[in-house]
Parts: structure tokens; sequence; C-alpha cells
């Protein structure tokens, strides 16, 4: 007989029992952990380097396969992201020097677009390719060769490379030779209003999308006042009554139009649906006011104004003449006291939408130069209907700011660079006294070039 209590007997046979059922438990769960390796599992490849500059995506053509990682640096000046949206997938605003892990699961077999989503970045150049295949020996052996076509491209990711630099000294010098280039289309082109019986001056604006010319062979589906970017140029005087009739042609969306720095009653500020009811595809509506006091305004859409006005729904309203400061000093420039404007220029800044970095909605070598005599004062108006600052640079001559936002300074002041914040208007005097082609463009230095040359916020003073 055993010498062991039944009691104890009892509880030696259930702990066997449980030692049982888990080493059968234990060897089920290796079974199907095994057969799940090699089924299902799928091992992550070493995450792809994939590195943003402005403007560039490198390398250019990612390849890929299975479970797709991409190890995003930032290697340029200013914030970028990295998206590919046909799979939902983005970075963050990714710092300069900064980097993530962007983990895009594992993609079917095709090619993606991959681009920076920041305004304008695409459109300058942020853009490539993700091409996946099933990891079989014919798509390795084709990914192979594109990657080997790719051999002289990758030899120019090094900036200090001879080559590279010799490329890109050799295009951006080539990049002048076309400036002023013709495109179609030209915007702020003054409308002229219809007088009704009673005085009131009456402005048609009707708000489409239409084709627009940025750049030489450059066509964008732009959001247009009249067709144009900008819109028309409306000009009244103070106590003017006045009528703007927009018609919205929009395929699918309503709009507004806002009176931006100009006096205007509640019920036509367009800022719908507070002050009316949105314009709808094929509707219209009046705006009617009388300007009390002299302003530079802009008008553009308010309702999808982040879509809407970077694509092109904006224009000029003046209110009167802005006035002069004669027969002053500033700055050591002499003011005549009879000083006269020989000739005002808008200049609209925009750096987003399908219009992107551009003056007056064209982008270098398209943007129209000043052409100036020697002596001559000319008076221009930055108006900033973009997402970004713009620090407008002009060579040589000092402009004197006379206004902000259309309001005339108690204290004008010169400067040679004035930064110019989004929704802002500074009125400029400028009087150009050497004969030259003198450069006029935003200092934000990756607003006007690009590995190919100079383009966008880029024009002339031209002093004859």
């Amino acid at each position: 007989m055993s010498s062991t209590p039944p009691r104890d007997r009892s509880m030696l046979s259930v702990f066997a029992a449980l030692t049982a059922i888990a080493t059968f438990l234990l060897a089920t769960a290796a079974i199907v952990a095994v057969s799940a390796t090699s089924d299902t599992t799928v091992t992550a490849a070493a995450p792809v380097a994939v590195s943003l500059t402005e403007f560039k995506i490198s390398p250019a053509t990612i390849n890929a396969s299975g479970h797709v990682q991409l190890n995003v640096t930032n290697a340029g000046t200013m914030a970028h992201n990295l998206s590919v949206p046909d799979l939902g997938k983005k970075t963050r605003d990714i710092s300069p020097g900064q980097s993530q892990l962007l983990d895009l699961g594992t993609p079917k077999t095709g090619t993606y677009k991959v681009l920076c989503e920041i305004p304008s970045h695409a459109s300058s150049g942020m853009v490539a390719s993700l091409v996946v295949t099933d990891g079989s020996s014919s798509s390795a052996d084709a990914a192979s060769g594109a990657m080997a076509g790719m051999t002289d491209q990758a030899a120019t990711d090094d900036p200090n490379n001879a080559d590279t630099l010799k490329a890109m000294s050799d295009a951006m010098l080539a990049s002048f030779k076309p400036f002023p280039a013709e495109t179609a289309g030209k915007g702020n082109v003054p409308l002229e209003p219809t007088i009704e019986a009673d005085g009131t001056k009456a402005f048609n604006l009707t708000a489409a999308i239409t084709d627009w010319e940025t750049e030489p062979g450059k066509v964008v589906k732009a959001w247009t006042y009249n067709g144009t970017v900008p819109g028309p140029l409306l000009r009244v005087n103070v106590g003017d009554h006045v009528k703007v009739n927009v018609k919205n042609d929009l395929p699918g969306a309503s709009t507004d139009v806002h009176f931006h720095g100009v006096d205007v009653p509640f019920n036509m500020d367009g800022v719908s649906p507070i002050t009316q009811d949105a314009i709808p595809p094929g509707g219209s509506f009046t705006y009617e006011f009388t300007p009390t006091s002299i302003k530079m305004g802009m008008y553009h859409a308010h309702l999808m104004g982040d879509m809407a006005v970077p694509n092109g729904l904006f224009g000029v309203f003046q209110v009167g003449e802005q006035p002069l400061p004669a027969g002053r000093t500033i700055s050591g420039i002499v003011v005549p006291k009879d000083i006269k404007i020989a000739q005002e220029r808008p200049m609209v800044l925009n750096d987003a939408g399908v219009i992107g970095l551009s003056l007056d909605g064209k982008s270098f070598p398209a943007t129209a130069p000043i052409v100036a005599k020697s002596g001559d004062w000319i008076e221009v108006t930055y108006f900033n209907e973009g997402l970004q600052m713009h620090t407008m640079h002009l060579h040589r001559f000092p402009q004197i700011v006379i206004s902000k936002d259309g309001l005339p300074l108690d204290q004008p002041y010169a400067a040679d660079t004035i930064a110019v914040g989004p929704g802002e208007r500074y009125t400029v005097i400028v009087n150009p006294n050497e004969v030259g082609t003198w450069v006029w463009h935003c200092h934000i230095l990756n607003h006007v070039e690009r590995e190919t040359g100079m383009f966008g916020m880029v024009t002339a003073l031209v002093v004859q």
C-alpha cells in the first residue's frame, strides 16, 4: 500500500492532470505558431530611406515589396511631410533634421503617387512614385532594371557632386533667358462698371473653374472670377454707391464674396451662413454698399476659403487713392511737394492651391516686369492672398511704405525688404533713378529657386 495519504494522492492526481493539459495546450500553440509563421506572418523588410528637401523627394522612384516601411527624413530647411494618398497614409509635418517611420502595411502591387501635402510643395517638385512588386524574380528584375536606369540620377543626390552643381547652375542661368515669357491670360485687368440711372456703379462677376496658364506650358484648373487670376480689378471712389453682381458657375460648390478691408454693412460682409445664404451653383447674389473712406482692399471667397482662395478666387478692390507724403523727407529720401505717380501697380502674392508660388497668378518667367522711366515715381501695393509670409525685396531702390492694410501711415518709412503676412496689404512708392533691370522678388529663397532654375515669386523693375 502507498504511504501517501488519500487527500495527498488526490491532490497529486489533480496536479498531474493540469500538467498534462498545459503541456497539450503549449504543444498546440507551438503547432499553430509554426503554421501561422509559414502561412500568414509577413516579415517587414528593412525600411526604405526617403529624403525630403526643397523641392524634391529622393529617390524619385521608391521600390518595395511585401510589408513596406519608409524611414522619412527631412533634409531640407523648412517643414515637409510625406503622403501616399491612395493608401491613406501620411507623416506628420516633419521639422528640418527630424525623421519619422511611416508604416504602409502590405499594399497591393502597383504604382502609387507620393507627395508632400504642404501647400505649393508638390507643385514645386515634391512628388515621387512608390512601385510595389510581389517580390517574384521577374518583378525583382524589373525593379533592378529601373534602379539601374536611375544610377545617374542617384549620383546627383550628392549636393556637392561637381556634375550636379554644374547642371544646377547651368539650369539657373538658362532659366532667365525666357523672361518675360508669354502665357495665356492676364489678371488684375480693371473692370469698367456699368453706370445705372441713379449713378450706381455695377460690376458683374462670375465664379467658375477655367483653364489658367501659370507658366509656359503649365495649365491648371483655376477657380476664377471672369476667367482670370487674380480677378478683375474693381476701383471706385469714396461715396460711390456700388453693386457687385455675383453669379456662381462653380460645379457643385456654393460660394460667397467677402470684401476684405472694405467698409460694408453687416448683411453685405459675405460670410455665409452668418450674413447671408451661400450662393448655390447656378445662383446669384448682389452685394450693395457705399464706401465711406479710402481703402486698399481685396475681394475673395469666404466659404471654403482654404481651397477657393489659393486656387484663384481673389481680386483687388480699391476705394479712392492712397494719400502721398508729399514734401516730406523719409530716411534721407526727399518726396517732392508736387509728386506725381507715373503708374500704380497691384502685386498679388500667392503660394498654394493650383496657382502655387506666384505674382499676379503667374510664376517666373511668366511674371510681368514693371517698366518705368528713370526718375519716375511708381506706386505698388502688395496683396497677400496666400497662406505664408512673403518678404518682398527690391534690388537697389528703397521702398517707402505709405500705408498698411489701406490705412495711411502717420510715419511712413523706407525699407528694402517688406514682410507681408497672409491677408495684409502694404502700399509703397519707389523712385528708380538708375537705368537697369533690377530684380524684385520674395526673399524666402525656396519661393523663387528650384533645381531646374528660377520660378515662382520673381519679377523685375526695368528702368529705362
